[in-house]
């Protein structure tokens, strides 16, 4: 962590396997988890959380079925998560557009995802097709999300472009676009960070007299 710091980063962050149901293995990720934790403390870094659900036994060849257990390990994995010191937690989002397509079970269900994050939280984008991950995106941001984080929904096409120039053009253009879409949205309507912290934005400008003691 300190060679991290002296590197110059902004952040960590991490991803952990992770399912609450499963005791033993979630026990050691959340260890892991707070012993990074810790070390972003001492650095002064603040830190990123991917807790990444997966399936086991009948489930990996049942996609149907994880698509259902999904929906609550996500929202449990925020909840223990966010019981550490973590900054953001980089959230799933807690269903599957493919097996569920009812808008309003889908804002619930990131209602619950918000309500056991302790913390601000975001929204990943998985790999997903852009259309899906703005339809996420858009549905998060009416439930408590703060933001998003995505990479490949945004530019994964343009790794079968050979062309470098072709490349370059299909990222300036349509993942700047993209970009563009979910940036707005987001700005719109999701949570600015501050109010799930319970502040309002004039607080955030405070400085106490003190503040090289207390800081």
């Amino acid at each position: 962590m300190e060679k991290i710091k002296r590197m110059g980063a902004s952040a960590v962050k991490i991803l952990v396997y992770y399912r609450p149901d499963l005791s033993e293995p979630a026990s050691q990720q959340l260890n892991t988890v707070n012993m990074v934790a810790s070390d972003c403390i001492k650095y002064d870094l603040p830190f990123l959380v991917e807790p990444k659900s997966y399936p086991i036994g009948s489930e990996i060849n049942n996609p149907a079925e994880f698509a259902v257990l999904k929906e609550q390990l996500v929202i449990k994995s925020a909840q223990d998560i966010t019981a550490l010191f973590i900054d953001v937690p980089k959230a799933e989002f807690p269903a599957n557009l493919r097996y569920k397509w009812d808008k309003a079970e889908l804002i619930n269900l990131c209602h619950q995802l918000d309500m056991s994050s302790q913390v601000p939280w975001v929204i990943l984008s998985a790999g997903v097709d852009f259309g899906l991950f703005y339809q996420e995106v858009e549905i998060a941001c009416q439930a408590g999300v703060s933001g998003f984080l995505g990479g490949r929904a945004i530019w994964q096409e343009a790794m079968y472009i050979d062309d470098e120039r072709e490349r370059v053009q299909y990222l300036s253009t349509v993942g700047a676009d993209r970009l563009k879409r979910l940036t707005e949205i987001a700005s719109r309507y999701a949570v600015p960070w501050y109010q799930k912290l319970g502040l309002a934005a004039h607080e955030l400008a405070y400085t106490s007299g003190k503040w090289y003691k207390e800081y």
